[in-house]
């Protein structure tokens, strides 16, 4: 609990292999804590007995910032990546290393952003695939578009599952265009509307298979045939208005 005039401490942002995403919110955090031009300019110990005791003091200062900053980085990174980074020195070492190996130089990003366009652009929902699933393909492959750069609004990725979906849900597609603002309409509400369209679908099926197991099971058993009991055992005729159904009599 805070009291009044102090605020949370801010968390430390762990990199999860989106590089973007993570060097925005690590360079703000660094920014709120003034340490963020040991990474900006980087930090080099100066040398020699000729320091005046004011240059001595401002160079342990930054000695320590740089150290402190080093070990948010050592906190952040996992051991598999940072077994990859050789030069470990000073803080900036460290953030360079990082850049150079997850940003990637701008041809990279367009090829990647390129791929990912064509891989959007031929989703189709597969036969069998139920909504959850087939939203988080799309998604998965939006976010990343996004990552790259990518303008990737909602409506964008709307009409994109819209006009993707297999064919049982044309009718829903229909009402949902007929309906509602598709400028307006969010991932998240047309995920929720499709759900529970595909809820239908399944109870609906279930109470078809129920109805035909019944009724194949009734008309397999109601078939009634009369033998005479004779030495010839010949057909013996008989009135069909007197025989009663033993399931629904």
């Amino acid at each position: 609990m805070t009291t009044e005039g102090s605020f949370v401490q801010p968390t430390i942002p762990r990199f999860n292999g989106h590089y973007d995403h993570w060097s925005m919110l690590m360079e703000n955090f660094l920014r709120s804590k003034e340490m963020w031009e040991l990474v900006e300019i980087g930090y080099t110990e100066a040398s020699g007995s000729m320091q005046t005791d004011g240059q001595q003091k401002k160079n342990d200062e930054m000695k320590l910032k740089d150290l402190k900053v080093k070990n948010y980085l050592f906190q952040i990174i996992d051991r598999t990546v940072l077994d990859t980074i050789l030069k470990k020195d000073t803080a900036k070492n460290i953030w360079d290393a990082m850049k150079k190996k997850f940003e990637g130089n701008a041809r990279v990003k367009r090829s990647h952003l390129q791929a990912l366009r064509r891989e959007f652009e031929t989703l189709e929902m597969r036969s069998g695939e139920g909504v959850t699933e087939y939203f988080f393909r799309v998604m998965t492959v939006a976010n990343k578009m996004r990552i790259y750069g990518e303008d990737m609004q909602d409506v964008k990725v709307v009409e994109k599952i819209l006009r993707s979906l297999t064919e049982k849900f044309n009718y829903v597609v229909c009402s949902i265009e007929e309906s509602k603002d598709i400028d307006a309409l969010t991932v998240d509400e047309l995920q929720s509307s499709l759900i529970v369209h595909e809820q239908k679908f399944v109870r609906h099926k279930s109470e078809e298979q129920a109805l035909k197991v019944t009724y194949e099971g009734g008309r397999g058993r109601g078939r009634i045939s009369y033998q005479g009991r004779g030495r010839g055992r010949g057909r013996t005729d008989f009135n069909k208005a007197t025989i009663q159904c033993y399931r629904c009599h």
